[in-house]
């Protein structure tokens, strides 16, 4: 209590002598230090994890991976359900609903469950990332300190922005890609003044891991090999290639992400996934957690270790076996990614995106040195641009991942070709996938409107809160005359007709009965079942706010029936909802 009162007047001497853009600029420093810390803690763990893990013998360690995995997601799952009682899913996707769908409001157990989940998935070597789960970590920061400060709607939208630009910046020592990724993909509607307070806390982000990790960041790589002007041509189709590989993650995820979790069992849905993932990474041992080791291995121009951590192929040194088996990794990889994500596991498609893009540069670059087709290509430009395409293409992020790639190689020799990837792997993504891997299922279910500010407002708009119960009910064998007598009584002039069991069975309006309600005749011998009519449609409470304007316009009809469960709850007019929409409108642009 004392706590309270002491914040309540903190709370007041703030208004009164800050202002709200400064004070908006001092938490998103918080936000940016507290993303970066969560940033590095997570990084920290999963390499703890990963080293203690692989400190045996190499031919006992080789058949632990069996296992590993499985060990992971039964632990993750037991985690998640048991103690932190999270669903776990598609981190951002999540986001992007909390955004759209509950005023940004997200719980303070997100603050630290994908943390927790996400170690002991990619720790255990599940093939998936932890930039998701470190985004979902920075912005329930953001959102959290935007509710304890009693911030509006927008500032709260503008502080989880704030947090995942830090967890970006934090993860890849990347503070532009941080901020461009926020707006790219979590901020829909972004002003000039947004700008100062993602900067600050990305800025700050990056400090933060800077200054605990020094070099030891997630990924980076230094530009060995110069850009040069006669690979352009090479470099077009680079880009149709990871467009075409992007619809080809994405859909293949998806699909197996989808029979996983169609086994009930939740124990046993972690068993298969567990163990069908811990025979991939036996036979594909790159695939094992997030992949930058691999990515860095082909980058420092040794390939052919590659090969060195395959139990069946580890004694090949072949170029064609090298290429053939990243071909391998390349078509195995979204399987393990949905199976690691169905089974119950936790992380994201970010880090995976940037792998099967680096093995597809990767593929692309040495099979036409290998075939000696026109000129020799950069394996380690090819890699990295091939990594832009891809995540572009997954993402629908380009911008992202040009500055990303730019900030992990400290420089901006590569940026013509990114630019150039990037856009035609998103093109081409597109033709295929309207949607990114992130937005498609919730603009599908209609959860995630974007450039359209109608569709926006009325999805802020809840059908419960506009129900009207105040009518008058019917049985359909009463008689006229008992109608009169609810006449009499009520201020409306529409009577819902209902059984015993509250169910609709019609609706009747003054003007049905005008004609005949004085008649004393009509109202003994007449009953209100012969008088009800059918109403043009009927809403449910799991309708959606635009479905319900469309059955208005569809019927002319200034009033329609709420019905739950076959069961009759009121009516939901026109005028009400236009009053809920110019409110809520209102208050939108005030804030």
């Amino acid at each position: 209590m004392k706590f309270n009162k002491t914040f309540s007047t903190f709370l007041i001497w703030r208004i009164r002598h800050i202002s709200t853009r400064n004070f908006l600029i001092i938490l998103s420093g918080v936000i940016g230090l507290l993303g970066g810390v969560a940033a590095v803690l997570l990084k920290s763990t999963v390499h703890y994890i990963q080293h203690t893990l692989s400190d045996f013998r190499e031919d006992v360690a080789h058949y632990l991976f069996l296992i590993y995995p499985l060990i992971g997601i039964v632990i993750t799952s037991i985690v998640a359900d048991k103690l932190l009682k999270e669903k776990l899913g598609h981190g951002i996707t999540s986001i992007l609903y909390t955004i759209s769908k509950k005023s940004s409001i997200i719980t303070w157990v997100k603050t630290y469950s994908s943390m927790v989940t996400s170690a002991i998935t990619v720790g255990f070597g599940g093939s998936v990332g932890l930039e998701a789960p470190i985004v979902v970590t920075g912005s329930a920061i953001g959102s959290n300190i935007g509710q304890l400060m009693h911030l509006s709607y927008k500032q709260r939208t503008l502080m989880i922005g704030c947090g995942a630009a830090a967890a970006i910046s934090g993860i890849f020592n990347s503070p532009v890609a941080g901020v461009i990724f926020s707006i790219e993909v979590i901020l829909t509607d972004v002003t000039i003044a947004a700008f100062i307070p993602l900067l600050i806390a990305s800025v700050i982000g990056s400090l933060v891991s800077m200054l605990t990790l020094g070099p030891d960041v997630l990924f980076s790589f230094d530009l060995k090999d110069p850009f040069l002007a006669s690979d352009f041509p090479y470099f077009l189709v680079l880009g149709v290639l990871c467009g075409l590989v992007s619809v080809y993650f994405t859909r293949l995820t998806q699909y197996t992400e989808y029979i996983a979790v169609k086994i009930k069992s939740k124990t046993g849905r972690a068993v298969f996934g567990g163990l069908a993932l811990g025979i991939i990474i036996f036979v594909f041992h790159p695939i094992y957690g997030e992949g930058y080791d691999s990515i860095t291995t082909i980058l420092n121009g040794n390939p052919e270790a590659l090969l060195k951590e395959s139990f069946f192929l580890k004694n090949e040194d072949s170029t064609l076996y090298l290429i053939l088996f990243s071909v391998g990794i390349l078509l195995i990889k979204p399987i393990a990614t949905g199976l690691t994500l169905g089974a119950g596991g936790s992380g994201g498609i970010f880090a995976p995106s940037l792998f099967i893009g680096a093995i597809t540069g990767y593929i692309y670059s040495q099979t036409i040195n290998f075939l000696g087709i026109g000129k020799t290509l950069s394996i380690s430009n090819f890699t990295l641009v091939g990594m832009c395409g891809v995540m572009s293409g997954v993402l629908h992020a380009p911008l992202t991942a040009i500055f990303l790639i730019a900030e992990i190689t400290s420089g901006y020799t590569l940026f013509l070709p990114l630019m150039l990837v990037s856009a035609i792997g998103l093109s081409t993504s597109r033709y295929f996938e309207q949607y990114s891997f992130y937005t498609g299922r919730l603009i599908k279910a209609g959860d995630l409107i974007t450039n359209d500010k109608d569709r926006q407002v009325l999805s802020l708009i809840k059908i419960e809160k506009l129900i009207e119960t105040d009518l008058l009910t019917i049985h359909p064998e009463k008689t006229l005359g008992d109608l009169v007598t609810l006449v009499r009584k009520s201020k409306r002039n529409i009577f819902p007709v209902v059984n015993e069991k509250n169910q609709l069975q019609g609706i009747i309006t003054l003007d049905d009965i005008r004609e005949m309600m004085f008649d004393p005749a009509s109202q003994k011998s007449v009953i209100v079942a012969a008088l009800m009519h059918k109403p043009p449609a009927t809403v449910s409470t799991s309708d959606k706010m635009e479905e319900v304007m469309t059955k208005f316009e569809k019927t002319g009809a200034w009033n329609l029936p709420v019905i739950k469960d076959d069961k009759y709850l009121g009516i939901v007019s026109k005028s009400r909802i236009f009053n809920a929409y110019r409110t809520k409108l209102k208050r939108q642009n005030k804030e």
